[in-house]
């Protein structure tokens, strides 16, 4: 048994600050991992693969909740159940934190880096006229655009090309999940969505 809390008073604090907001959840039961559409996850830690498991958090059905620390993203269901999805997340100060809304999606989205990513990481410069959508582009397969108070905050949820980096902090704030994943994860997201990042 795991199990994973987050303060109700971290909600509180943390959206009125717009540093943190949270839930309380138990992991308590998991069933058999998810399978790869994509092929073999070879090194992926079974901890970061699909499962469908128990949620007791305090969010309604339909929402979205992704653990920063604990690297896991939760796709809320009915009657206390979860899809969990392990996730890489931003380096250290480029994570996204607070409460956000789905309003947009794309099917392999076209990617151009930032001002604020090409400052901080040069070697971007060079796709600074943007990187089309494929097997190539640094978002994947699908992407779900996260807005606060109707503008777009530049934090994606999105796929990667590069799995083995689920489980770590490593991206330039958003939050990716394997190929398979973020299809699955999109497939079952209406735009719309509360997506709460702790």
């Amino acid at each position: 048994m795991e199990e994973h809390h987050i303060a109700r008073r971290g909600l509180v604090l943390g959206t009125l600050a717009l540093m943190l907001s949270g839930c309380t959840s138990t992991l308590r039961e998991v069933t058999e991992p998810i399978s790869s559409a994509f092929g073999p996850r070879s090194g992926l830690s079974p901890r970061y693969r699909r499962q469908h498991v128990r949620y007791d958090g305090n969010e309604p059905p339909g929402t979205i909740v992704v653990d920063t620390s604990q690297r896991f993203l939760y796709a809320v269901e009915t009657d206390g159940w979860a899809t969990r999805y392990g996730v890489g997340v931003g380096e250290q100060g480029l994570s996204f934190k607070g409460t956000a809304t789905i309003a947009r999606k794309a099917d392999w989205p076209s990617w151009t880096p930032t001002a604020s990513m090409m400052r901080r990481k040069p070697r971007l410069v060079k796709y600074a006229g943007g990187v089309p959508g494929g097997p190539n582009n640094p978002l994947g397969a699908r992407a779900l655009y996260l807005y606060r108070n109707g503008r777009d905050t530049h934090f994606r949820i999105h796929g990667t090309n590069e799995p083995w980096t689920i489980g770590t902090a490593v991206s330039n704030g958003c939050i990716r999940l394997l190929n398979d994943d973020i299809i699955d994860l999109y497939d079952r997201t209406p735009l719309g969505t509360t997506v709460v990042v702790v």
